[in-house]
């Protein structure tokens, strides 16, 4: 069975604190056991054993036993002990073997053969009886929700205004349809040098500002359609091959990004010194929570990039002090610590990031910085 071959990334495991006692903290509300639910991700189950989840890595390189960190299953039990005054981790796997004896129909698992299994039900005459081959088709868990994440990976994407102005348009329906749908055909001003067959259908959408200097970072083109180049010139000829939203005069038409998909991401903290502050929440939600998708102010020229982290403080409010001898005299409280999120998709000047956790309700112009 898949999920009892496990090894992963929480076998047994013991290190020295001398080499990372100064970088990686124990979350001191730590579980003393923990059992894996389907659900669960492996960002998740770190949190619950130390401060940073984003340090695992370094946490669990110590363990020679590792074959593939990212081998987890539903079932499995983490355990949290001190051995020799030293944090240990270690893992047990549910027992599959015992009572097998007994089973009618008779039922070989996977790990019955990896274990060694030399028993079988047999008949009162000494033969063996058949056996059913059980294979689980359990899947591993997760580092990261990435069904979350994975309708912002190609569309929306964000470009500057001289973009959206420089881009062809929408100027006309062919066939006199008031509305374009699948198989309809467009007419664009104007696409006189194609480089490629393959466009996609935009609209503007809100701008993006800096809070802090009020500087245009950029637009959000809004995903409309896919379409493919049938005759290029002025007006150029597209046909429609995938619609999302109703198509109008006006839509900007740009080339299908060529852009190699990050797929698999190692949470960790910038290199560089990052502050900045959350200006958008995509997904047309109003409340940011865990799992939701914010735009933050700073990208790949602050030195962002797929898998970094950041945490998110929730601005401290402005209060009175009834006390004061300055009359209607006012003080702000410190921001606190309200989560953590984590860049999946970082442009020019702005990037996409997915809230891990929070702690504390989360607000559009809340700040972020590197941990």
């Amino acid at each position: 069975m898949a999920f009892r071959t496990l090894i992963g990334c929480i076998a047994a495991l013991s290190f020295s604190i001398s080499a990372w006692a100064d970088e990686i903290q124990i979350n001191p509300s730590h579980p003393d056991q923990y059992t894996v639910v389907k659900g669960d991700t492996l960002w998740d189950i770190s949190g619950k054993f130390l401060k940073h989840p984003w340090q695992w890595p370094e946490l669990w390189s110590y363990n020679s036993q590792i074959q593939n960190p990212h081998l987890i299953y539903p079932g499995d039990t983490i355990y949290f002990s001190m051995v020799n005054g030293r944090p240990q981790l270690s893992l047990s796997r549910p027992d599959y073997s015992s009572g097998t004896q007994q089973q009618s129909p008779c039922v070989l698992k996977e790990q019955d053969v990896k274990d060694g299994r030399t028993y079988f039900a047999a008949s009162g005459d000494g033969k063996l009886s058949p056996c059913i081959r059980e294979t689980s088709q359990e899947a591993a868990i997760k580092l990261i929700p990435s069904d979350v994440i994975a309708p912002f990976l190609t569309s929306p994407r964000v470009v500057s205004e001289k973009e959206l102005n420089e881009a062809p348009y929408v100027v006309d329906f062919a066939g006199e349809h008031l509305l374009a749908g699948t198989g309809d055909r467009l007419y664009v001003r104007s696409i006189l040098k194609p480089e490629t067959l393959s466009y996609t259908v935009y609209r503007k959408g809100e701008p993006y500002v800096s809070p802090d200097t009020g500087e245009l970072l950029g637009y959000e083109a809004k995903y409309i359609a896919d379409a493919t180049l049938q005759q290029e010139g002025d007006p150029a000829t597209l046909s429609i091959s995938k619609v999302a939203s109703e198509i109008r005069m006006g839509d900007r038409i740009m080339s299908t990004p060529e852009e190699e998909l990050t797929l698999t991401y190692f949470p960790r903290p910038p290199e560089e010194s990052i502050k900045g502050n959350i200006i958008s929440v995509l997904d047309g939600v109003s409340q940011i929570g865990r799992y939701n998708v914010v735009v933050i102010d700073k990208g790949t020229v602050d030195g962002l990039l797929p898998g970094h982290e950041l945490d998110i403080y929730q601005n401290g409010r402005i209060t009175r002090d009834p006390f004061s001898a300055i009359q209607n005299d006012a003080v702000k409280l410190p921001d606190e610590l309200a989560g953590t999120l984590m860049v999946f998709r970082p442009f020019e000047r702005i990037s996409y990031a997915l809230v891990m956790r929070a702690s504390r309700n989360i607000h559009v112009l809340d700040k972020v910085q590197t941990p």
